[in-house]
């Protein structure tokens, strides 16, 4: 399975132009400006039509959100390691309204967005979606939450620079079928506008586009506005052109079945975005940082891109991958999860402290390790310290399979193992599978209720902490092995290029 968004650079790029002719190079190995008409018109964008019944109160009852969306500077992708995105973040604050943990579902090669909502794979499409009749056909649309005009984006080195629609007859404008500037440009077309349009594959995304026209290999494409903005700042080679549609609506998509879920998100949405009595958009603090952090100031992004030369740059999923790969192979433990698990402990910072003392990047507590306080600030002595504590765990349940061993380490490494024989204990009160982690789950949320937690051993133990911390670093390793997935597909794909850094 290969990402449409994770783009691949150099190790230790200090220029934006190299990383783009890098970039560009290696795209434009399977890309001409031939244009390329498709077989045959789709009617429909999806084959599943008949969505699972998934609405709220299921989503609910499993605590689990499962977002769709594509790997891009707009939408999702990580930065030093841990998620981020506009999109991301937007859904991921829901989530936490609603103590959901969120799960990430990466839309991959040959996979169909619409099919993968409908089918139940996740419950809504967040992915900077404009509003259009023909995805209405297949899914609902929640509320609007921005509004974007869609412009022609040129290559600088065309000899024009053309100022309205009308002079666009030259100049062959390559976009995606699927996409919405597809059908905006055949509605043009259809109004008796002379453009040439050239059809590319699914699977090559708005920002891989903008990169092959920067490079020269397009001449022009489309794009939002405040995308085109976000990637102007890293791309060198890019005319803003004429704009083609104004105020289009995005959303998020639901199953047409799961009127619960929209009112949930709507009620969501509107605290943040709506319209006065003349129509002006308005927006709500939160909102208005996002679009400053990703489109307008776009920090993370062009940081990204634009590194400073003396810092040694990471090629994969965290700055210490190398180091978690070889520790968690000493230990026998499975580097990604161990990666999972830095990221929420720490996000990385050696110098991380809890208010409970733990320390470090795997956040260590001094009390339950032999190894001196001041020792435990270095990455590699706290990383293989809590790999070690990690092991203990996962040898202790042993007898389990492979993901149960892991669920019930990861919420012994959280609450402690006093909490979790409390949870097992509790749950055999009530005829459930102590070695089952759905039952224990159950039974830690019990354990913040008086009649229940007054019995226990080990006293109160805020379980929905413990259960939140399970699924968030379970759904997230799945997400890094997407990824890994990903990369290693395009690896094959454009050989030779080192690394990858996971931006749109």
């Amino acid at each position: 399975m290969m990402s449409k968004n994770i783009l691949f650079i150099g190790e230790n790029s200090g220029s934006k132009w190299i990383l783009v002719m890098l970039i560009a190079t290696c795209l434009s190995i399977s890309c001409t400006e031939t244009p390329e008409v498709p077989k045959q018109e789709v009617s429909t964008l999806a084959t599943i039509t008949e969505p699972v019944k998934r609405d709220y109160a299921e989503i609910k009852n499993t605590g689990i959100l499962r977002v769709i969306t594509s790997y891009s500077s707009s939408t999702y992708f990580l930065h030093r390691g841990i998620q981020a995105g506009f999109e991301y973040e937007l859904i991921k604050n829901f989530a936490k309204e609603h103590e959901l943990a969120l799960e990430v579902i990466i839309i991959g090669e040959n996979e169909n967005p619409y099919d993968l909502l409908n089918s139940g794979e996740g419950d809504l499409i967040a992915a900077s979606y404009t509003i259009t009749e023909e995805r209405k056909e297949v899914v609902d649309f929640t509320r609007p939450y921005n509004l974007v005009d869609q412009i022609i984006v040129l290559s600088e080195e065309l000899d024009q620079e053309p100022e309205s629609i009308t002079d666009m007859s030259s100049i062959p404008i390559t976009v995606r079928r699927n996409s919405s500037y597809y059908v905006k440009l055949k509605e043009l077309q259809d109004e008796g506008f002379d453009l040439t349009i050239n059809v590319v594959s699914d699977d090559m995304d708005t920002e891989a586009l903008l990169f092959q026209v920067a490079n020269g290999t397009y001449s022009a494409t489309v794009a939002d506005d405040n995308f085109f903005q976000a990637s102007n700042k890293y791309m060198d080679g890019l005319v803003k052109g004429p704009m083609i549609a104004e105020n289009d609506t995005i959303a998020w998509a639901v199953r047409k079945n799961a009127p619960d879920l929209i009112t949930k998100f709507n009620k969501y949405l509107y605290k943040h975005f709506r319209f006065n009595n003349e129509g002006v958009p308005k927006r709500s603090a939160f909102l208005n940082v996002l679009r400053k952090k990703y489109f307008e100031g776009s920090t993370p992004v062009a940081d990204y891109f634009t590194p400073d030369i003396e810092v040694q740059r990471f090629g994969g999923i965290s700055p210490y991958d190398s180091l978690l790969q070889t520790v968690a192979s000493e230990f026998d433990l499975d580097w990604v999860m161990l990666t999972s698990i830095a990221a929420q402990e720490s996000k990385f910072d050696p110098n991380s402290e809890s208010w409970a003392g733990a320390v470090g990047i795997m956040q260590v507590l001094p009390r339950f390790s032999e190894i001196p306080l001041e020792s435990l600030y270095d990455p590699e002595i706290n990383i293989r310290e809590g790999a070690r504590i990690l092991k203990e765990q996962m040898d202790h349940y042993s007898y389990m399979d492979s993901t149960s061993q892991w669920q019930f380490a990861l919420a012994t490494y959280n609450a402690g193992p006093g909490h979790v024989a409390d949870a097992r204990r509790l749950a055999i009160d009530h005829n459930d599978d102590p070695n089952e982690w759905e039952s224990v789950s159950k039974a830690l949320l019990r354990l913040m209720q008086r009649k229940y937690y007054q019995h226990a051993r080990y006293g109160f133990c805020r379980g929905i902490e413990t259960v939140r911390y399970v699924n968030e670093i379970t759904n997230r390793s799945n997400t890094y092995e997407a990824i890994l997935a990903l990369s290693q597909s395009r690896n094959d794909s454009y050989p030779g290029v080192l690394g990858f850094k996971t931006i749109n």
